[in-house]
């Protein structure tokens, strides 16, 4: 049996986790969680499976917990406690939002634990740090995120050397969101209600307002090309409204895999958990009896620029794409926020890019700075 630490247990990608591991208790034990403000959830989780560590923000939080669990339950506070428990178990699943997900990316990686990752932000921002720390005798990083786990599948095939050599491209499919199809007058009177209403995947509404911009898909090149060591000039974006392919890896000899499934996040997170084994739970099980449309097309760059920025910032190199991490978090804030219209989104994110001097990104110190640094320019833009 293996242990999982299951960091923000109470948003989406946490509860999928809480799914497959009600539905192998013989397989896996849940030893440690940490959430958010869903203290109550966060709780029944805790007692439902008997964990015996839980990570919360706040001492305030500490204090309400306490009295939802039993009392030789352990309960740590803050990045302290989360690195903590990031060394807890045989697999880390971190599904903590946003940059503050990195500690335990790093804690669990130097600790040479699996880390099933599902903050892409973390390592987005801190590709440099994260690459000095996967080196770890045992350290493992797999990608919950469903798109480079189908990458990670299709590579099987590779030679796995160093850089793919045996790969041209790799093609990380989009379903176009939202406002695929839109026009530019249209996109202007978009609304929270319509960016947040997905054709494909049930997600967290940050996530899923990335996915109306396009800006959670050039995160996601940004992130391949960290995952795989590979140049962003080989990956490639490809629209797919159907998101029935999750991605492709193309071969120098012409040969394109894919990996096709219904879309349901279980069955990643599933894979991420029992590999080398498959745990057998058809989540994304297709009937191939039945009539099955696939279309793809190119994104339009024109009425979703994020998808450049990402890959300019990904040239640039170094801090540049925490700059771009952090400035996205704070317009989607603002926008959730009612302060700025969607449409504005990818402004603020480029207007704070504009202001980026390189920076080599050498340490965490070094990140941190950036980190703020962007994040106070796109704050005075937005308002806040």
């Amino acid at each position: 049996m293996k242990s999982v630490a299951l960091l923000g247990a109470t948003g989406s990608i946490g509860l999928q986790t809480i799914d497959v591991l009600r539905r192998e208790p013989e397989a896996f034990e849940l030893v440690a969680v940490s959430g958010g403000e869903q203290l109550s959830e966060l709780a029944a989780i805790a007692r439902e499976f008997r964990v015996a560590r839980i990570g919360v923000i706040s001492d305030q939080h500490r204090e309400v917990l306490r009295d939802l669990v039993a009392r030789d339950v352990e309960i740590v506070v803050g990045d302290d406690g989360l690195t903590s428990l990031s060394r807890d178990a045989d697999i880390i699943v971190n599904a903590v939002l946003g940059f503050a997900g990195l500690p335990v990316t790093l804690s669990a990686l130097s600790a040479g634990k699996r880390l099933a990752l599902a903050n892409k932000e973390s390592l987005i921002a801190a590709a440099p740090l994260v690459d000095a720390v996967r080196s770890t005798p045992g350290a493992t990083l797999l990608p919950i995120d469903s798109e480079h786990c189908a990458i990670h599948q299709c590579l099987a095939s590779s030679s796995a050397q160093a850089g793919y050599p045996d790969v041209r491209r790799l093609l990380l499919t989009a379903s176009g969101g939202p406002f695929r199809g839109w026009s530019h007058d249209q996109l202007r009177r978009a609304t929270k209600e319509d960016a947040l209403n997905h054709p494909t995947w049930s997600m967290g509404a940050k996530i899923t307002i990335d996915s109306s911009t396009l800006m959670n898909k050039g995160l996601e090149v940004l992130e391949a090309s960290a995952l795989f060591g590979v140049g962003v000039d080989r990956v490639d974006v490809v629209v797919h409204p159907q998101s029935i392919v999750h991605s492709m890896v193309e071969y120098v000899d012409g040969s394109v895999l894919a990996q096709l499934s219904r879309p349901d996040m279980r069955l990643p997170i599933a894979y991420c958990l029992g590999l080398p084994e498959r745990l057998d739970h058809a989540w994304g099980e297709l009937d191939f009896t039945r009539a099955l449309e696939l279309t793809f097309e190119p994104p339009d760059l024109d009425a979703f620029p994020a998808l450049t920025l990402a890959y300019e910032a990904a040239r640039l190199g170094g801090a540049a794409p925490a700059w771009l991490s952090a400035a996205n978090e704070v317009a989607v804030a603002a926008f959730l926020a009612d302060r700025i219209a969607w449409h504005e989104i990818v402004g603020v994110v480029a207007r704070v890019m504009d202001g980026y001097l390189p920076d080599p990104l050498r340490t965490l110190e070094d990140l941190v700075e950036n980190d703020a640094l962007a994040r106070h320019r796109a704050h005075g833009i937005v308002g806040l």
